[in-house]
């Protein structure tokens, strides 16, 4: 009797096992994982390595992030790129990325004409829909609705600027 619920209680622990790694195995990855995960979007892994904000691209959100493809990158200007992933800029690469990111869950139909949406870094940036594609300031969502455990990743054509940094590249582009 002694073995046989040895048994039982051995095949009930394996059971428990196996039924939580599947469960495991279904889960949704969250947006750091979703974008490390994603070849068009190694780029953006990287700087957000850089700005160390894998805790915020980990964290409950839920978030809306409009990730930039590894071409978005790439169209910046000359040298932009290197120079916002070097360490003493480590703050407006900060801004960049953060100027992505919406708190809540923002799906592509949710998005009506033209709206101001306030981002994690503070800035408004504007959103707008004409019932075909939807754009973020001047980038075109090229990839909509791809769902994270904690939020949504839209991926777009271009890199988006905060005011803040325009304003910089603006008056550095007319020192020369």
């Amino acid at each position: 009797m002694n073995l046989f619920k040895r048994a039982i209680n051995l095949f009930t622990l394996a059971l428990v096992l196996i039924l939580s790694f599947e469960v495991k195995a279904q889960e949704e990855a969250n947006i750091l994982e979703l974008t490390s995960e994603t070849e068009t979007l190694s780029t953006l892994a990287t700087a957000v390595e850089a700005a160390d904000l894998e805790a915020t691209f980990q964290s409950e959100g839920p978030y809306t992030v409009f990730a930039p493809t590894n071409e978005a990158f790439e169209n910046l200007p000359e040298g932009v790129l290197n120079e916002l992933l070097k360490p003493e800029n480590k703050e407006q690469l900060v801004a960049v990325l953060t100027y992505h990111v919406v708190p809540g869950e923002v799906m592509s139909e949710d998005v009506t004409k033209t709206m101001k949406a306030k981002t994690i870094q503070g800035s408004n940036a504007s959103i707008k829909s004409n019932g075909e594609s939807v754009m973020i300031e001047n980038a075109e969502v090229v990839k909509a609705d791809m769902d994270a455990s904690n939020g949504v990743v839209h991926v777009i054509d271009e890199v988006i600027l905060p005011p803040s940094i325009k304003k910089a590249l603006n008056s550095s582009k007319s020192d020369y």
